[in-house]
Parts: structure tokens; C-alpha cells; sequence
């Protein structure tokens, strides 16, 4: 398979980290199956043949937060264009509640107003890469105009500061920064970001630790458990396997990770 980043227009450099794209050969394969990580972020899906259980997914989904265990099957040749949003975008860009959407995915069309209904016809009848990329840019583009409102500082500077921290500030001294009444608090993070900044902050020290056990940058485990501030090793192994479904030495020896935080795996290996 071929996956690649490609860096969004400047216009869009606000809300979109990057698009991917993930491209299988053409001949016929088994199911592919998908087991998103929790990142603290929200993203687009185009690619015809994803299926959740029994359930044939859009075309052209949206998803929200990931924080609990869940697999997406592939049936068909692997064509995938996919957008990964900053952490508020659901709100930013498509003026959702954010917590509507945890642990779940929309069809687009469904999170537009009616002038974009045929934005997946227009995708599926595009030849190239770069042409449906520039679509979704400019579909994007249309949604951040119309939804400028809903953007907010406060929900901007709280997951900005746990993400600059890799989810080790202090949340205490993080609510005082902010003047906002502790139910506003939690509450603006749930509109804005779709979980609390509890998990959120957890979801980002995962991160880190994944990040480092990906370029093997450690030595033994422990060294990863207290470079993160887990409590020991034990510690993160369990946080470890409440995200990722597996223990950290699985997920090195049993996951293809080709799309970061969507690796490819063997049903039986987590």
C-alpha cells in the first residue's frame, strides 16, 4: 500500500493538520480491517466499502472523538482519501456539537446544508487524487465561511495548552487560566472538542508514549511509563491497552500502523 500527507491550502491551515491518502494495488485482497486510536482529533473518510459490524458505512463520513475500541472493515480495493482536523473543528468547521458525534461517524451530506448534497456524486465521478482533494479544500473552505462564528478562543487555548503539555498540565491551574465557572469549563470542551479535558488530557499522553514506542526510543518500558508520568510501568501498560486494545509489546510485533493511528490489523491480535 501507498500513503502519503499532503499539507492543506493555506486558507484551511487553521483547522486541517493534513489530508492522506492510502492507495492498495488493484488486485483482489481480503478484508482490510481498521482499528482507529483514540488522537484527540475528528476527521473525514472518503472510500466506498468501509462497513462497521454488519453496517455499510457512507461513501464520505464524518467521524468524531475515538475513545473506546472499534473496528472498520474494508471489503473493497483500498482508494482512501482522508482529512485530519485540529481538535475543534466539528464545531469550527461544521458547527456541530462535538459530543454528538464520540465514538461515531455521520454521512456528510447529512452534516451540510442541502447546496453540497451532491458533493459525493462529484467525488466519485472525479478521476485524480489532487481533483477530489481540491473539492473537499474547497467544500471545506465554503463550511469554514459559513460556520466562522462558532470558532472560540477559550476552547482553542484549553486544548492547545494540554496538547503543548502532551497532557501533563496541570487542569486545576488550566480552569483558574481560563475564568470559566467549572460546569462552563467542561461544558465548552464537550461542544467544542467532544470530550472532557480529563480524557482529552489522557488521549494526548497516549500519544506521546505511542509516538515513542513507534521510533523505538527507549530502552525498556519503564522508561517510556516515567518519562509520561504514568505512575509505573504497570501503569501504562494499562493505559496503553485501554486505547490501543493491546498491550505496547502487541502493538509493535502484530499492528501495521500504514495510516498513523489507523493501523491495519489481525482480528485475533489485541
Amino acid at each position: 500500500m501507498h500513503y502519503r500527507q499532503i499539507l492543506p491550502p493555506p486558507y484551511l491551515a487553521k483547522h486541517v493538520r493534513y489530508f492522506w491518502t492510502l492507495r492498495g494495488n488493484d488486485v483482489q485482497h481480503n478484508a482490510d480491517v481498521f482499528r482507529p486510536l483514540p488522537d484527540g482529533c475528528p476527521g473525514l473518510i472518503f472510500q466506498p466499502g468501509f462497513a462497521q459490524q454488519d453496517y455499510a458505512l457512507p461513501d464520505f463520513f464524518l467521524y468524531g472523538q475515538t475513545t473506546q475500541q472499534n473496528e472498520i472493515i474494508l471489503n473493497e480495493k483500498v482508494d482512501t482519501i482522508g482529512v485530519y482536523f485540529y481538535p475543534d473543528a466539528l464545531r469550527s468547521v461544521f458547527g456541530l456539537h462535538a459530543e454528538t458525534l464520540t465514538n461515531t461517524c455521520m454521512n456528510v451530506v447529512d452534516a451540510s446544508p442541502q447546496k453540497y448534497i451532491s458533493i459525493n456524486d462529484q467525488l466519485l465521478n472525479t478521476a485524480t487524487v489532487e481533483e477530489k482533494i481540491n473539492i473537499i479544500a474547497a467544500y471545506l473552505f465554503e463550511l469554514i465561511q459559513k460556520n466562522n462564528h462558532h470558532q472560540n478562543a477559550e476552547a482553542q487555548y484549553i486544548f492547545s495548552a494540554i496538547s503543548k503539555s502532551k497532557g501533563n498540565i496541570s487542569l486545576k491551574n488550566l480552569h483558574a487560566d481560563t475564568r470559566l465557572s467549572e460546569r462552563s469549563f467542561e461544558r465548552k470542551l464537550k461542544q467544542h472538542i467532544g470530550i472532557s479535558a480529563k480524557l482529552f488530557s489522557r488521549i494526548c499522553r497516549f500519544q506521546t508514549s505511542l509516538t515513542q514506542l513507534r521510533n523505538n526510543n527507549f530502552q525498556k518500558l519503564s522508561d517510556i511509563a516515567y518519562e509520561n508520568e504514568y505512575a509505573d510501568q504497570s501503569h501504562f501498560i494499562r493505559a496503553f491497552k485501554e486505547f490501543a486494545g493491546c498491550t505496547p509489546q502487541q502493538f509493535q510485533k502484530q499492528t501495521n500502523e500504514v495510516v498513523e493511528n489507523f493501523p491495519i490489523v489481525v482480528r485475533e491480535s489485541c
